[in-house]
């Protein structure tokens, strides 16, 4: 079976492996970003973004200034979320891909939607030159 070029919302995230080493490299990326926020330990594209927390602290860790991290709680979802989004959207450019009634509908967050909402974020802080990554 032929190798194709990436494609789709991070086209520039290549690494031998396909589709399966993007998805892990991308999750280790989050896990690194959010290492040391308060309620945040992402294991997966799923439960682990259930609170808004980890969307926070992703963002956060680019943009300190946007919010103050400490002061949000894991309980007050709706809030968590849209302040990620909307600071996602203001100072990363990133489309809102995401609707925060739909995320706080569902208990668990669907892992396609959120794998494609953080390959989005990535595009756009690569984009503005705030992740830096390796050239073939």
């Amino acid at each position: 079976m032929a190798r194709r070029a990436a494609t789709g919302p991070a086209p520039h995230i290549k690494r031998t492996g396909g589709t399966a080493a993007v998805k892990a490299m991308l999750l280790e990326w989050c896990r690194a970003r959010t290492r040391g926020y308060q309620h945040v330990d992402v294991q997966n594209f799923s439960g682990s973004w259930g609170s808004g927390l980890a969307f926070c602290a992703l963002l956060h860790s680019f943009f300190p200034d946007a919010f103050d991290y400490g002061s949000l709680e894991p309980g007050a979802r709706r809030h968590n979320f849209a302040l990620a989004f909307a600071t996602a959207e203001e100072r990363a450019g990133c489309a809102p891909l995401l609707e925060v009634e739909d995320m706080v509908r569902l208990p668990v967050p669907d892992a396609k939607c959120i794998y494609t909402y953080v390959q989005e974020l990535y595009r756009c802080l690569v984009a503005k030159g705030l992740v830096k990554t390796k050239k073939r």
